[in-house]
Formats: C-alpha cells, sequence, structure tokens
C-alpha cells in the first residue's frame, strides 16, 4: 500500500491545488522522530510535494493522533484541528477524520479524550524511542482485539451526532474517513438536503479518495491498486 500512495502522490496529487489526508496516514505513530524507511520515505514523499507548490493539510486519526511540529516541519504540511470546513462556490464543506462522530462508542470517546490531552502527549513525547514503539504496537493490537468484540452498529457513526455538526458548522455536506465504510448518504434535515461522504480504508487491491472541482462538485473515486 506503500507504494501505492507514493504512486498516487506522484501521479493524482501533484496535478492538484490542495491536498487534504483525513488522519490514519500511519498504522500508528509513536513520534516524528520515527526512523523506520517507510515513514521516512512518506515524509519525504510529502516534502516533494510541497516543493512543488501543492497545499497538503493533515488531520489526525486515531492511529497518528501524536503527528506534531516536527512532522510538519520536514513535509511542509499543515495541521489542522477535527474538523476544518472549505467554502467552495457557496458550498461549505466540513472535512473530519469522522472518529468523534461515532458517538455511540463510549469507551473509545473516553480513550481519546485521554490520549489526546496535551499534558499527557508532552509526556509520551519525552520518553525514548522503544518505550514509545512498544506503548504504540500495544495499543494497536489492544484496540484491534477490543474492536473485534464490538457491535458494529457502535463503530459507525451516530446519525444525530452527524446532523448536530451539520447544524453546529452549518454545512452543507461532511467527508470523513475512520468507518471505512465508503459510500454517500443523503440527510434531510427540516426540509434541506445534506450528504455525508465516507472515504474508503486502503487495502492491497483498491484505494479510495474524494475530489472536488472548481465549482464545488464532489465525487468519491475508487482505483484498483496494481501489485508490483
Amino acid at each position: 500500500m506503500a507504494e501505492a500512495f507514493f504512486d498516487f502522490l506522484k501521479h493524482r496529487a501533484s496535478a492538484v491545488e490542495s491536498l487534504y489526508i483525513l488522519g490514519d496516514l500511519f498504522e500508528a505513530w509513536w513520534g516524528d522522530d520515527n526512523p523506520d524507511p517507510i515513514p521516512r520515505r512518506i515524509i519525504s514523499a510529502l516534502h516533494e510535494l510541497t516543493q512543488r507548490g501543492v497545499a497538503v493539510y493533515v488531520i489526525h486519526g486515531n492511529r497518528d493522533f501524536a503527528l506534531g511540529k516536527r512532522f510538519a516541519k520536514e513535509t511542509g504540511c499543515i495541521l489542522l484541528s477535527d474538523t476544518h470546513p472549505l467554502d467552495i462556490k457557496g458550498k461549505r464543506i466540513l472535512l473530519m477524520h469522522g472518529d468523534t462522530l461515532c458517538s455511540d462508542d463510549i469507551d473509545y470517546q473516553k480513550y481519546r479524550r485521554i490520549v489526546r490531552n496535551p499534558l499527557l502527549l508532552g509526556l509520551l513525547r519525552r520518553l525514548p524511542q522503544k518505550i514509545r514503539r512498544n506503548i504504540a504496537e500495544q495499543g494497536r493490537a489492544k484496540s484491534q482485539q477490543h474492536n473485534s468484540n464490538k457491535a458494529e452498529y457502535i463503530m459507525d457513526v451516530n446519525i444525530d451526532t452527524v446532523k448536530q455538526h451539520f447544524i453546529q458548522h452549518g454545512a452543507d455536506t461532511i467527508i470523513h474517513g475512520h468507518t471505512h465504510r465508503p459510500g454517500r448518504h443523503d440527510y434531510d434535515i427540516a426540509g434541506q438536503n445534506y450528504e455525508r461522504i465516507v472515504l474508503g480504508d486502503w487495502t492491497e487491491d483498491l484505494g479510495w479518495y474524494a475530489a472536488i472541482n472548481i465549482a464545488g462538485e464532489i465525487t468519491l473515486e475508487s482505483f484498483t491498486i496494481t501489485q508490483k
């Protein structure tokens, strides 16, 4: 999948004005000083893209919430808050990772508030690399085991929470990932039409992205990943 991402940056993203990465770029991120080869290549590829003049924005995901200032400096990417509105041709599009929409998953939401506490993040970043790596890998394994025992509806979005986000942010459209359930969903709220677009997870065979043209029209695209 890493090679598919590099190919995507080179042949698709290099032709756009802006690229928004909506979290979970990495399976687990235990520090901006990560010396592993794949993360270093990703950082280098993103730096090359931003040097070409493409503006690249990153929203933290639940797997890489520890991305920090060094990552931003080395890549030239701009780190965004949990929600980011785009106003295009009179349409307001809300970009987000999507984990906060899954409000039925109460255990995860509690965990999220704890691990994203700035004080705790600051302490974690001061730990030796080996300890941080072990914490990240163990956390990822526990998360996968925990999720395997959850009902499907708990790990999907809560419709009332989705509607609250439309109203709160004055958005016509929400684009997010996280749930790995790609599709387009329509909502009627007080007689007004809204749409939620969900990006799919990248697998060994298939990649996903959404494209927004200058007229504000949005397409949800998938493409076959060719094994090399």
